[in-house]
């Protein structure tokens, strides 16, 4: 009854505003009316726009005009060109309609307002993923590639594929995240040392450009558009399919959290095991994560007769780094897994009997931070203000960040927040013509400094750290790149993008020479 009842009020609303011009703002604050020719559902009530004004990141608040929620591609082409600039359908048919901004949004993960259009249009990217035909995500008949819509969510990539065998090799440690989102910054996480980014596990894509162009591309086809949106920050079009490289998938998981109480050895080992890509006895997956003794200890991976010696250990030396990696099997390793599991750690220079495993389903490992979720969201510790700070620091670096970042700024606060990741990657895995910055040496290491402002915590506290953080580096010479940045300042996007910024404004004049596109990024505006 519920459910129809919500089917009749969308449908109710969708008559309404297919009768009736949507108000929006154009970027000179001028009123323009999205007129009823375009045949575009889009919502005006209270509800979406409030939906579309905020993100995960809960610091910023910017109403839209409006928010449209396609059924089909051509109507975010329509959109686009109407965007650009096209006539107005009034009695004056030679004055050109004002351009307005528009943002594709998927589950709206980002963190300071990246996927807003301020008074203008925002796509609800997963009415796209709902519409698609004959389905959001459709593997190919060998197992070898998926097609995808953009709005829908990695983990539904997941389940469809598992279904059939199969699996995306590289993943985000969050699976309730857009395809499209993701691939319009890197999707990094545990499995990128070894497959690279998800924007290095893509065949195809189908994108609107910003003026309102539908291009299909891939290395091969429409080269520049392929390799500019991967990584591109939504500049130069809006993905609406992805075709996923998959590969075979496991059925099972040994999960490990190994303890360390010295950094150099900690250090050590994860470069090491990093280095064994080209072996398929290497681990599949690695992160790493600090436990320090002024921030919420979370003991509950460990066994409970443990807990209480894993939180002594960090009391005792008020840091500890934590080695996570895993290793997939199926029916057919079962016999050696422990053998390959006792190869890969007898040489590991961790505390003594601090070396945990757990035996977990393949989907359930990949799927492990929702839980974390639902433990913060029962808390009411979810949605609250996150003014994380992601950051690629040098291998060569990584020493002196160390010791003046970890050891100076975070052990010196009364208190710490969240989950602070640190772990290196492959520089080999990423491909360099697409638009996402890395340090320029083999290895750099990826820091998360994923701090949340609940209770009496100011989010401007946690955010005056991550400045301090990054004037450290810069009054160092450490040359980090800032990933899921948000600037404000053209200079900061100039040095951002380095010797790769002429060429992301060559390709804005070519696919979105407008302006309309993503304007939450704060890059062209």
């Amino acid at each position: 009854m519920t459910s129809n009842l919500g089917s009749s009020i969308i449908t109710l609303i969708t008559l309404f505003i297919s009768l009736t011009p949507t108000l929006i703002k154009s970027d000179e604050g001028i009123d323009v009316f999205l007129p009823i020719s375009l045949n575009l559902t889009v919502l005006t009530d209270p509800f979406s726009i409030s939906a579309a004004s905020h993100d995960f990141g809960n610091i910023t608040d910017e109403n839209p005009g409006a928010v449209l929620c396609p059924s089909s591609t051509t109507e975010v082409a329509r959109l686009l060109r109407f965007a650009n600039g096209g006539f107005s359908y009034n009695r004056d048919s030679t004055r050109p309609t004002p351009t307005f901004k528009v943002a594709a949004r998927g589950q709206g993960h980002s963190l300071r307002g990246q996927a807003s259009a301020p008074g203008g249009v925002v796509v609800n990217m997963t009415c796209l993923a709902k519409a698609a035909k004959p389905a959001a995500v459709v593997i190919s008949a060998d197992g070898t590639y998926a097609d995808v819509a953009a709005g829908t969510m990695w983990v539904d990539v997941l389940k469809a594929a598992v279904e059939r065998g199969v699996s995306p090799v590289s993943w985000t440690d969050f699976l309730y995240l857009s395809v499209g989102g993701t691939l319009s910054n890197a999707g990094i996480g545990g499995q990128t040392f070894r497959h690279g980014p998800q924007i290095s596990n893509v065949h195809e894509l189908d994108v609107i450009t910003g003026k309102g162009e539908m291009m299909t591309c891939s290395p091969k086809l429409n080269p520049e558009l392929f390799y500019g949106v991967l990584g591109g920050l939504g500049q130069f079009g809006i993905i609406t399919r992805a075709r996923i490289a998959l590969d075979h998938a496991p059925t099972r998981v040994k999960w490990s959290r190994i303890l360390y109480s010295d950094f150099s050895t900690f250090k050590r080992d994860q470069e090491r095991l990093i280095s064994m890509t080209n072996d398929r006895g290497g681990v599949d997956f690695l992160e790493g994560q600090l436990m320090m003794s002024n921030g919420f200890v979370d003991t509950s991976f460990f066994p409970l007769s443990d807990q209480t010696r894993v939180a002594s250990l960090v009391n005792d030396h008020r840091i500890i780094y934590v080695l996570e990696v895993a290793k997939y099997y199926d029916r057919t390793t079962l016999p050696i897994i422990d053998q390959v599991i006792d190869m890969l750690t007898r040489t590991l220079g961790f505390a003594p009997g601090f070396m945990f495993v757990q035996d977990v389903p393949y989907f359930d490992f990949l799927n492990r931070v929702r839980n974390e979720e639902d433990k913060l969201r029962s808390l009411g510790l979810w949605e609250v203000p996150h003014p994380w700070l992601n950051i690629f620091v040098p291998g060569s670096r990584i020493l002196d960040f160390h010791d003046g970042v970890i050891n100076g700024l975070l052990l010196n606060q009364t208190s710490t927040t969240g989950v602070t990741l640190f772990y290196p990657t492959n520089r080999n895995k990423w491909n360099n013509r697409m638009s996402t910055m890395t340090p320029d040496e083999d290895v750099f290491y990826v820091i998360g400094l994923l701090q949340s402002a609940g209770g009496s915590q100011n989010w401007q506290e946690l955010e005056n750290l991550n400045d301090k953080v990054i004037q450290f580096c810069e009054n160092s010479g450490i040359k980090i790149k800032e990933y899921l940045m948000h600037y404000t300042r053209k200079e900061d996007w100039v040095k951002h993008f380095g010797p790769k910024w002429d060429d992301f404004l060559r390709k804005k004049i070519m696919f979105d020479p407008k302006r309309l596109l993503s304007p939450g990024q704060d890059i062209f505006n």
